[in-house]
């Protein structure tokens, strides 16, 4: 039997459908940036199309709004980025405010924040945690994750590109801060903001997902191989994973322009010019892709450069973390760790140079913070909850990396 349920928030939650004992918990956001509605109108349509059809649910799917003052003006924010804000630090200065010297994204935050505890004191496990957004940029459809083997797994199922790495050049985003407690979070971009295909894209991504996680049966999902095709027609059987290997970052108050027709994915040689930063040309550092080039007046991230991963790579990576290689790194001088059950790291920055970034990532570590020569580096394995998704038959899977 199929319930509707609109406990936590009625502006907040789009649609609650409670099922049959002993399924996932499935939570999906749209909107956490305003200017993006295609994921909210992508949950719309997948609610509607579970009730209408009477497809049964097992456990709880949940479809909830993220920035809803930024959605009603079609504004990425109204005061600062809602997802730039989920680091423990930032959430506890929020919630150390008064009420009149709250922002419109720190209440947004607030509220958010309540729906998590909620949901995961009230649902139990597995927990699936999928955050959709679209670009300034054309773009194929492609999937972002904190680099953990859960992620990786999961990500593995959808016929898209998958981007390694987007934790180290940025601070503060929801799914990161859901990963560092263990669960299962990927994100999602299915286009560019104004385009149909991104809305089409969610919704194809949307019942795949919930497919995979094992809310819906495939049976019962009319159309599920046409939604798979979805995906892989758009994003031209590119299902390789990338690495984020250089981020452009803007300050406010900076003039940048991007220059006109890149799209992610897009290659582009050593020394083209991309953009005009503050009135000087800048210049791709080497040959790479460009990723989420920045075609909008809000934003931090100008752009990114990405490259291709090696399939040895990350087969490598999943043994050298199987055999619990990265619990040997502060044996090594110049290493040891800042919180072992965080699996932080402090590294000397001579030892870093050392061994090397790739090195780190392999292992599953990413640098986030440089502090008078030390730089802390954290990997996602030492937190995530390998345990909670260990009988689901995608992380059973053999062929998934």
């Amino acid at each position: 039997m199929i319930t509707i349920e609109n406990q936590i928030g009625k502006s907040r939650t789009i649609g609650h459908l409670k099922g049959g004992n002993g399924g996932p918990t499935m939570i999906f956001f749209g909107g956490i940036h305003g200017n993006e509605p295609s994921g909210k109108e992508a949950m719309q349509e997948v609610f509607l199309g579970i009730e209408e059809n009477e497809i049964p649910v097992t456990g709880s799917i949940y479809g909830i709004r993220g920035n809803i003052a930024a959605l009603l003006e079609g504004k990425r924010f109204v005061d600062r980025d809602l997802n730039r804000l989920w680091t423990d630090e930032k959430i506890e200065k929020i919630k150390a405010k008064a009420e009149n010297e709250l922002l419109n994204e720190d209440r947004e935050l607030l509220s958010i924040h309540q729906v998590l505890l909620d949901i995961l004191k009230t649902e139990s496990g597995p927990f699936y945690f999928i955050d959709f957004h679209t670009t300034s940029s054309k773009t194929l459809p492609f999937i972002t994750i904190n680099d953990a083997l859960i992620n990786r797994k999961f990500s593995k199922l959808f016929p898209v590109p998958i981007i390694l790495g987007i934790e180290e050049y940025l601070d503060g985003p929801l799914l990161s801060y859901i990963n560092e407690q263990g669960y299962l979070a990927i994100g999602f971009e299915s286009g560019q903001h104004t385009a149909k295909e991104a809305v089409d894209n969610s919704i194809a991504f949307m019942w795949l997902s919930l497919v995979y996680g094992g809310a819906l049966k495939r049976a019962d999902v009319d159309g599920f191989e046409g939604y798979y095709r979805q995906l892989q027609n758009s994003a031209k059987e590119n299902a390789s994973f990338f690495e984020i290997i250089h981020r452009h970052p803007i300050s406010p108050g900076d003039k940048f322009l991007m220059l006109p027709g890149f799209r992610s994915f897009d290659v582009v040689n050593k020394g083209k010019i991309l953009a005009e930063h503050n009135d000087k040309a800048v210049l791709a550092l080497q040959k790479s892709s460009i990723f989420m080039p920045l075609y909008q007046s809000q934003g931090e991230d100008g752009f990114f450069l990405i490259r291709k991963t090696p399939k040895f790579a990350l087969w490598l990576s999943v043994l050298l973390r199987k055999i619990r290689m990265p619990a040997l790194l502060p044996i090594l001088p110049g290493v040891s760790w800042a919180d072992k059950n965080k699996g932080t790291l402090l590294v000397n920055e001579r030892t870093a140079r050392f061994m090397a970034k790739p090195l780190f990532h392999l292992l599953g570590y990413r640098n986030r913070v440089i502090n008078k020569g030390e730089i802390l580096m954290t990997s996602r394995e030492a937190t995530a909850k390998n345990k909670m998704y260990s009988r689901t038959w995608w992380y059973r899977n053999k062929k998934s990396v």
